[in-house]
């Protein structure tokens, strides 16, 4: 195993979320602002009894200043931190490190994510020097490789995978449209989805997570701490990062029906936290739909189905909200958007609202109070070129 991991050594004892949406009337400051007021607030914490902050963000901030000068902070180390659409997640991983380091007895992680009036539709990296010979697909072709090569392999019709998929993103949508903070708030049919137009392959525009604005926020402290702050820590199991290094696309054997990285993130996450069969111990799981033919992969990579099964059970319900494991209830990035710094704790969010019972009725999962666990997978990149984050969380 690569990391002896730091299970109940740490806690959350805040958390903060904007609305992901087009905020056109607010700005990076703003939206910062408004994310880690409500984690202080939960907290019972105020800015300066916090000691070192770390800001995730893809392409809204270039240092730590992004954070320290909309709030204002003096004298306090800000580390700014990149992991393309992990980069929430590895902002909270670095400050829980380093509590439990014991360099830090508070520290705060941020993510945050200001896209959508800054000229681009899209999500864009900035130009790293090359060799010429990068891909030229978008990342919605590059995931849409994914669906007929499933189906090709575990004996799944055109139609049937079709129908998978547009399950897969009315489920989310569901949960969204429950969901205050989430960018897209409306139902939509699995009939309605299938008659989509497609885009990119054979996936239709409803089959791509939104890209939006938005921020999210965490404190994390010593576990042995964690309840002068709330009587509903969540405390941290595991934490794991795996970077890949790009073999699959050069691989004439890699086929697209697994991402490597994230099986072995799930692996590495289950074997910190002590988890033996993740869909009995788990009350709910949290993954990077960026599109819908990941978050069927994901459910095998993350053992969450044997494999060949995911389709099957994805059909029915039993990762639906009332599902034996429901998996996305806030809506995920198809539905609640995804502000690339930010996704990895808006995550994290949802199992703090979920595990502590502060969930609305209307979206809260069937397993509260029955299980204790959540998990949350993060990636960031492409088939066969990614990294993963995985971490479990839980209340005792």
């Amino acid at each position: 195993m690569g990391s002896h991991g730091i299970k109940d050594r740490v806690a959350i004892v805040g958390m903060g979320c904007t609305r992901f949406a087009e905020h056109w009337d607010k700005g990076v400051d703003q939206l910062l602002l408004a994310s880690t007021g409500e984690a202080f607030a939960s907290a019972g914490l105020d800015k300066e009894q916090v000691d070192a902050f770390w800001l995730g963000t893809a392409q809204s901030g270039m240092s730590g200043l992004t954070l320290s000068k909309p709030l204002q902070l003096q004298d306090k180390p800000v580390t700014r931190v990149e992991n393309y659409c992990a980069t929430g997640s590895e902002a909270l991983r670095q400050a829980a490190y380093a509590v439990a380091s014991g360099a830090y007895d508070i520290a705060m992680a941020v993510g945050v994510e200001k896209v959508k009036d800054s000229g681009y539709q899209g999500l864009n990296a900035f130009p790293i020097p090359n060799d010429g010979t990068q891909r030229t697909l978008t990342a919605a072709a590059m995931f849409s490789m994914v669906a007929p090569a499933y189906a090709r392999r575990y004996g799944v019709t055109d139609g049937e995978m079709r129908t998978v998929l547009a399950r897969i993103a009315s489920k989310n949508h569901a949960n969204g449209a429950r969901n205050p903070r989430a960018q897209f708030r409306r139902e939509m049919s699995v009939e309605r989805l299938c008659a989509m137009p497609a885009v990119a392959g054979r996936l239709s525009v409803f089959d791509c997570a939104g890209v939006a604005d938005g921020s999210a926020a965490a404190i994390v402290v010593r576990a042995e701490d964690a309840h002068r702050y709330t009587d509903k820590p969540l405390f941290i199991k595991a934490l794991s990062l795996i970077a890949g290094n790009g073999s699959g696309l050069m691989d004439p054997a890699y086929d697209y029906t697994t991402f490597p990285e994230i099986a072995a993130s799930a692996r590495e996450a289950y074997a910190q936290a002590g988890v033996q069969s993740p869909l009995e111990e788990l009350a709910m799981a949290e993954v990077h739909d960026c599109f819908t033919p990941t978050e069927l992969v994901l459910m095998e990579d993350l053992l969450l189905a044997e494999r060949g099964s995911a389709w099957k059970r994805i059909l029915d319900g039993a990762y639906d909200l009332d599902g034996v494991l429901p998996v996305n209830p806030d809506g995920g990035l198809k539905s609640f958007g995804h502000p690339v710094g930010a996704t990895g704790l808006r995550m994290m969010f949802e199992a703090w609202l979920q595990l502590r019972g502060e969930a609305p009725a209307d979206r809260r999962i069937s397993t509260y109070g029955s299980r204790s666990l959540a998990l949350t997978h993060n990636l960031g990149g492409y088939p066969g070129e990614m990294v993963s984050f995985v971490s479990i969380l839980g209340t005792s």
